[in-house]
């Protein structure tokens, strides 16, 4: 089943980064977005995946693709994950209003407080043209991602 969001411009939003600098989605036009979903900093699976995105080369020469991690944690939860985990892209933070961003893309769980573990690819243009959603449990794969890039 394929997300609402494929095919149309994606939902545009500005959050603070670990660094309390604020990114703007639609500032980024003209460069393919690939926006990665995840639930709690500091969890073990957040940790493999996110830890997994910084450490791949391919990821980052895969057609200049910006990646942006969003979580509902606080900006201090994110600068402190960045500060251990040597993380230096952005980590967003959909703290305040609670969850509004994740809500926007469909994927706010309300029970748990939580964005779903899910991922957009945005093109140049602010299209969406891929998204997967994967189970709490589920780690997603980087050579998910690269299909996707490479099929931009």
């Amino acid at each position: 089943m394929t997300h609402p969001l494929v095919g149309n411009l994606a939902p545009d939003f500005t959050l603070k980064n670990q660094n309390e600098e604020a990114i703007t989605l639609s500032d980024l036009r003209g460069t393919p977005v690939l926006v990665v979903f995840a639930p709690f900093a500091f969890s073990p699976l957040f940790d493999e995946e996110i830890g997994e995105i910084r450490d791949s080369g391919a990821l980052r020469s895969a057609g200049g693709v910006r990646v942006l991690v969003v979580t509902c944690d606080s900006v201090c939860a994110l600068a402190a994950w960045a500060e251990k985990s040597n993380y230096k892209d952005d980590l967003l933070s959909d703290y305040w209003p609670h969850g509004e961003v994740s809500r926007w893309y469909g994927i706010f769980n309300p029970r748990r407080g939580i964005a779903i573990r899910a991922s957009f690819l945005i093109g140049g243009d602010g299209v969406v043209t891929w998204a997967v959603i994967h189970a709490p449990d589920d780690p997603r794969s980087i050579d998910d991602y690269l299909e996707a890039i490479k099929a931009l």
